[in-house]
């Protein structure tokens, strides 16, 4: 590639609007601009750092490592909203997107983009259960798929979406999921 060409390459990853990270086995090696200020960090901090740090537990990291891993094996590709932690340990709603550059080894090296969705939907105090019950509740998945992907009963999963429809003074699951969304009401 042409020096020039490398250069607006380098323009645009640093300067994209939205967070980029390149990855090796879920490392860091490479943000830009963006994700380091979403995240609270300077571009050099996060250079040789697990990605471990930006989850709100580390059970939340292997547990979306294992289900981006399933679906990265089918095409190389994964995308999500998840709730994530900031650097001052606050936390907001994230959209993930991946795609690997190694499809019969998913996370060997990837790239990553992350964009801040936390003016679209609301962030309340969860606990780690209820952040895992609401982001698969976002995707659409019903009370028995959310079991299954957290190992628990489907009436576990029942007491947890009533505590979050308490929470976000929701009436039914629908409500839940709009307020979950971001979508008005």
């Amino acid at each position: 590639m042409p020096n020039d060409m490398q250069d607006l390459a380098t323009l645009a990853f640093d300067h994209a609007p939205v967070g980029l990270i390149v990855t090796k086995d879920r490392v860091i090696q490479q943000a830009n601009l963006r994700f380091a200020e979403m995240f609270g960090y300077e571009c050099t901090d996060l250079t040789g750092r697990s990605l471990s740090q930006l989850y709100p537990t580390s059970e939340e990291f292997l547990k979306i490592g294992e289900l981006g891993l399933s679906k990265m094996s089918q095409d190389g590709r994964y995308n999500d909203e998840r709730i994530m932690q900031r650097r001052d340990g606050t936390h907001f709603w994230c959209r993930v997107r991946g795609q690997s550059l190694t499809p019969d080894q998913p996370y060997n090296q990837a790239i990553w983009s992350f964009a801040d969705i936390s003016n679209t939907r609301s962030i309340t105090q969860m606990t780690k259960r209820e952040r895992q019950v609401a982001t698969l509740l976002s995707e659409g998945q019903t009370s028995k798929e959310i079991a299954r992907a957290l190992d628990i009963s489907p009436r576990t999963v029942d007491v947890h979406r009533a505590r979050l429809m308490e929470k976000f003074n929701a009436r039914n699951s629908l409500e839940l999921v709009a307020h979950l969304a971001g979508i008005p009401l």
